[in-house]
């Protein structure tokens, strides 16, 4: 079987993985948004997940090309759907993304092809949701004139370390001879293999819990820090002996945002509730993550009182609005949260992040950010993300005689701030 791939998305997630597979295969990365099509077209990527260099080559050796045009995908045979699954305000999964895929592929789809789905979902997504709109849309029949496999998605925006070649990914099929084809064509793009999973179900349960199980961690680090600040003990003090032990699990509290920790749980909690088990303790992890930003706003405020600041109308800088350090992704950020808490107690509040489009932060949180640092001096400084840039920042040059400097990331040398997370 002659592969050529088509990848449905070109995202964090399809971009990487449809420029790694152009490698070694004729790839099409198929997007609607004709801007970021054009974007990448001209030989670069504004998520910084794929270097211009590398999506230069991949583009001048002629075995990868952009496109919002269908016909560019028509004679692919091996389908790729990397759309994203996010929550709606009630936190219910929402699905229209992938049913829009879905039919995308539908559209296209021949005898004897394979789609596989990378998009984060509940057990059962791929073929209670997806496959029937392929299905409804072709005319052609699952798994017997097409056939499907997933294989979920693992890119940590801004890591440069675990890059998509070097992730192990699981892959599966949905008979064993579709899971070898869709396991061999992972792994001949992967340093470090794959891991076949049994059925699609179980890949795509095994995805859901990677990001449940480090929300309920986060949750439990960011709990004990409650109960440590209320003791005036240092939680990061706490941490960092614990650590000592040989079978410590070694994680720091914070802001729990993003594409991944902070929406993939809903879609298990909601299976969940279908099948009669109600999950407290994935429940009550996203409340208290959900709840961090106003928290850390909250403890600002208290150190503020403590100092005697009047913190109505007080002048107040916030570092950085991305949803992680280093990377300029600000989907489902926290540090909106502690903007919008302390916005009722003045409007004085600035936002720098260097990484962050200015743009977007504008027309997805109404916030406006600056990309240099004001050469102003603040009644509190708040360090919401561990970008480089604001660890050589000069505190003293933006800090009011009396003020408070607040380290959420816990990054910063103790002789600079007032209080940390």
């Amino acid at each position: 079987m002659e592969i050529k791939i088509a990848v449905i998305g070109l995202g964090y997630v399809g971009l990487p993985l449809a420029r790694l597979f152009s490698t070694k295969y004729p790839t099409v990365g198929f997007d609607m948004n004709q801007h970021r099509v054009d974007e990448l077209m001209q030989g670069h990527d504004s998520t910084l997940e794929v270097s211009d260099e590398l999506l230069g080559d991949a583009i001048h050796n002629h075995n990868f090309v952009c496109s919002t045009n269908l016909d560019d995908i028509r004679d692919c045979n091996f389908y790729v759907v990397a759309v994203p699954t996010p929550v709606d305000n009630n936190n219910h999964p929402d699905l229209k993304p992938l049913w829009g895929a879905s039919e995308t592929v539908g559209k296209v789809i021949k005898k004897g092809d394979i789609v596989v789905y990378e998009s984060t979902v509940y057990p059962g997504v791929t073929e209670e949701e997806c496959l029937p709109v392929v299905e409804r849309v072709s005319g052609l029949k699952y798994n017997e004139d097409f056939f499907a496999g997933y294989s979920p998605e693992r890119i940590n925006p801004g890591d440069k370390l675990h890059t998509v070649e070097k992730i192990k990914k699981v892959t599966s099929g949905s008979t064993p001879e579709v899971a070898d084809i869709v396991d061999g064509v992972y792994n001949s793009v992967l340093v470090n293999g794959t891991h076949k999973a049994p059925s699609i179900r179980v890949a795509e349960a095994s995805k859901i819990i990677e990001n449940s199980q480090r929300d309920v961690n986060i949750a439990f680090m960011n709990e004990l820090a409650k109960i440590f600040n209320a003791m005036g003990i240092d939680t990061n003090d706490v941490i960092e002996a614990a650590a000592s032990k040989w079978n410590f699990i070694k994680l720091k509290p914070g802001l729990v945002g993003g594409h991944c920790i902070s929406v993939d749980p809903y879609y298990l909690i909601q299976k969940a509730q279908v099948y009669g088990v109600l999950p407290r303790v994935m429940f009550a992890a996203r409340r208290l993550n959900d709840g961090m930003g106003d928290y850390v706003a909250n403890q600002v405020v208290k150190c503020m009182n403590k100092k005697g600041i009047l913190v109505k109308d007080a002048k107040i800088l916030i570092l950085g609005i991305t949803f992680k350090e280093n990377c300029p992704d600000i989907r489902n950020t926290k540090v909106v949260d502690i903007y919008h808490t302390l916005s009722e107690y003045t409007h004085n509040i600035d936002v720098y992040d260097p990484w962050a489009n200015a743009e977007r932060v504008e027309h997805e949180y109404g916030i406006s950010i600056k990309t240099q640092l004001p050469d102003e001096k603040y009644d509190a400084v708040i360090l919401a993300v561990a970008h480089n840039e604001f660890r050589d920042i000069d505190f003293s040059a933006v800090r009011a005689a009396n003020s408070v400097v607040y380290d959420v990331k816990g990054v910063l040398s103790r002789d600079i701030i007032d209080a940390r997370l």
